[in-house]
Formats: C-alpha cells, structure tokens, sequence
C-alpha cells in the first residue's frame, strides 16, 4: 500500500468508525452514568457525557488494523494508548492521584524507547531517553490541559497529526502515516459531536491523555525518518506549537501572579481567546489555524534543510513569547482568575480578578481561601482537573470580608440595608 493510499484507509476508516461509534458512547455514558455535571468552574449548560475518547480511540484502532499495523514494535505505542485511555477513562469516573498518572505516562515513555521509537540524536541513549520521556509526558499534560474547551484539544489533535502524517508519506512511511492519519479522522470524526453547542458529548481525560501520547509518539517515530538531523527535535516541537504555547502561557502566567501551576483555572489560552472570539467554534478555528501554519512550517523545513527548521522554530519562538506578554495582560484575564497578593506577614494571599472589581478588604488578614466544592470526593465531586469549561476545576479563589457592617456581610446575614434587603 502506498504512502498516500494508506493515509485516506487511515483516515476514512476512523473518521467514520469515530462518527458512528460516537453516538454509541453517548448512550453507554447514559445507562452508566458517566457525566461531567456543571460545578464550580465548569461552566456547561448540564450533565454531559465523557465518554468521547472511547470513540476516538476506536477509530484509531479501525485505522491501524486497516493499514496493517498490526504487528510488529508499532503495536507498543498503540498497546500504551490503550492503557492511557484506561487509566483516563477511571481517572474520569473516580480520583487517581497525579502520581500514577505520571507514573504511567512515564512508563508508557520508556516502553517507546525500549523498541526504537523515541528521540535519536547525536547525544546518545541517556540523552535521547531523557528526550523522549520528558516530551511524551509533557506532551500528554500539555493536550489534557488544552481540553478546557469544545473541540480545542481533538481540533488541535487532528491537525498536528495531519502535519505528522504528511511528513511520514513524504518519507515513505506508509504505515506510520496510516496511523498518524487514522488518529486525525478519529478526532475529526468526534468534532461534530463535540461542536454541535451545547456539546453532547466531552472527551475527558479518557480522550486526551491518549491523544497527547500518541502525536507525541507519532512524531517522535516520523522524526527518526528527516533529513534534518538534531534539528527534527524543533520540527517536531513546530508540529505541537500549539500545546506548547497554552502550556507556556498557563505556567507563566501563574507564577507571575503568585498562583499553584496545579490550581484549575480559566486562564487558558483559549479561555482568553474567546473573550475577543466570542465562540467556542470561533476559538478552535483560530488555533486550528495557528497550528496549521507551524505544521507546514515544519514540513517545509524538512525539505530546505536544517537552516531553515531552525529559523521557523525561531521566529515560533518569538512569536510565542510576544503572545504570551500581550495575552498575561488584564484586558486578556476572563473574569474569576486566581491572582496573588503578598501578605506583610510572608504568605501569598488570593483572590479573583472577579472579585477585586467589588469592595476589597483593607488588610490582607481579611482574604480568605475558598475550595470548590469539587475538592470533596463523592460520587459527584470528583477531584479537581486544571480545565475550564467542561473539565474539572481547582480551587476557587474568593475574599470574605470580616467587617460585619460592610455591604458583603450584610447581604451573607440577609440584614436590611444590603444590595437584596
């Protein structure tokens, strides 16, 4: 089968196998109860199923078996998807701590590496496994992070997939852009379900853990196949610009204002995009987009030669960083993110952006940390996620004021004289 024949197999057979088994994992959310239900954060209209990564994940397992990669060491990158997807789809429903999920995107890492399929540069084993592991574990993070809106995580999935795809048909590499193809229509056949507004259907940790780790792995493998040298390592890092980007601009942010990297929020690259974009739809086309140019960036690198990866990695680099000081400025804050305040007593204060629009408290002793209810376990609080609209949310941050004769406490006591009284 040829490179571009075993693309379109890869890509019709998931497409449509994620399209038709979509509304299947719709209905077995319903009879298990498998919702993501509206609270704190989360800022959905009502409970919505989270079953979606099963669909994309089956779609891209039609693709491989479609495209012959049934054999052979491709078979240990699709076997760590699968337990990923697992490990996800339980963390979904009940809490897993964030230890074994590092633990296990770790070790589904090194199993990459184990059969020849991570980073290979000039630095060697330790150097290239060193690689390897912290991009497939970034990687993994970086797209669970990206799932804070419809269609932001499978949109950017599929087109940095696409661009992996192409690169590897370009090479030769008929199976591997079978699979790397496969994976983009098993996004792209989730998608409608995802944007039909309201959503009908989340992907949950579920879906994006084992997309972040398969484009990770994809590019990792198709990397080992250009012409380019050390220099496939910015090709590759062109190829997820996007993640990369939100992730930036997430860390950054909350260390500049004096929050937890692990505190959920809606400070995300999106959350500030659709402040100007209005539409989640409007959002994912806009990073869609974005991604779509660095992926051909990235291609047209990898023909001119290493010069010219390095000055589109550059010139990415800078772009990113000039975005990422425009968007940490207030006019791109959403309302209600966690900002920090330092105390004369030595402790980091919070508050939300929200709330110091209302009357402030005059000493810092008067601020007061607030946890969402999401922080209690139940059956219908389940641990935090650092998303936004539809995954699950970290602490919220809120002041109380203790001046009992203020506005605030008089509308908490219901007495006359408050905004309700």
């Amino acid at each position: 089968m040829s490179p571009e024949l075993s693309a379109a197999v890869g890509f019709s057979a998931a497409g449509a196998t994620s399209l038709g088994g979509t509304p299947l994992a719709i209905a077995i959310a319903g009879r298990t109860d498998f919702y993501d239900r509206p609270r704190g954060y989360r800022k959905h209209a009502g409970a919505t199923p989270l079953l979606g990564g099963a669909a994309v994940l089956v779609g891209f397992l039609a693709a491989a078996i479609a495209v012959g990669a049934t054999s052979g060491r491709l078979l240990v990158p699709i076997g760590c998807a699968l337990s990923l997807w697992l490990i996800g789809t339980i963390d979904d429903r009940v809490t897993i701590a964030p230890i074994w999920r590092l633990l296990a995107e770790t070790i589904a890492a090194v199993a990459v590496v184990v059969v020849g399929l991570g980073w290979k540069t000039s630095g060697g084993g330790a150097i290239d496994l060193v690689l390897s592991v912290i991009w497939v574990v970034g990687l993994v993070n970086a797209f669970n992070l990206m799932d804070n809106l419809d269609g932001a995580c499978s949109a950017v999935g599929c087109v940095s997939a696409v661009g992996i795809g192409i690169l590897a048909a370009i090479h030769g590499q008929a199976v591997l852009a079978g699979l790397a193809f496969g994976l983009a229509g098993g996004c792209a056949g989730f998608l409608p379900w995802n944007l039909a507004g309201p959503a009908k259907v989340f992907l949950g940790d579920g879906g994006s853990m084992p997309i972040g780790f398969l484009v990770a792995a994809l590019a990792m493998t198709t990397g080992r196949h250009l012409q380019v040298g050390d220099a496939g390592l910015l090709a590759g890092a062109l190829l997820v610009g996007v993640p990369i980007l939100d992730t930036a601009l997430v860390s950054l942010s909350r260390k500049r204002r004096g929050v937890m990297l692990v505190t959920g929020g809606r400070d995300h690259l999106t959350h500030r995009l659709l402040l100007a974009l209005h539409t989640p739809r409007a959002v994912v086309g806009a990073l869609a987009l974005a991604q779509a140019i660095l992926c051909v960036s990235a291609i047209v690198g990898d023909h001119w030669g290493i010069a010219a990866v390095a000055l589109f990695a550059l010139v990415a680099v800078t772009l990113g960083a000039v975005t990422i000081v425009l968007l940490d400025t207030t006019r791109w804050r959403p309302a209600g993110i966690a900002v920090g305040e330092r105390s004369p007593y030595g402790q980091v204060a919070k508050r939300s952006v929200a709330s110091s629009r209302g009357e402030r408290p005059r000493h810092p002793a008067q601020w007061r940390l607030g946890q969402s209810r999401s922080h209690h376990r139940s059956a219908e609080h389940r641990r935090p996620r650092d998303s936004g609209d539809h995954a699950g949310q970290g602490a919220r941050f809120a002041w109380v004021p203790d001046n009992p004769h203020s506005r605030q406490g008089r509308a908490r006591r219901g007495q006359p004289g408050s905004p309700g009284g």
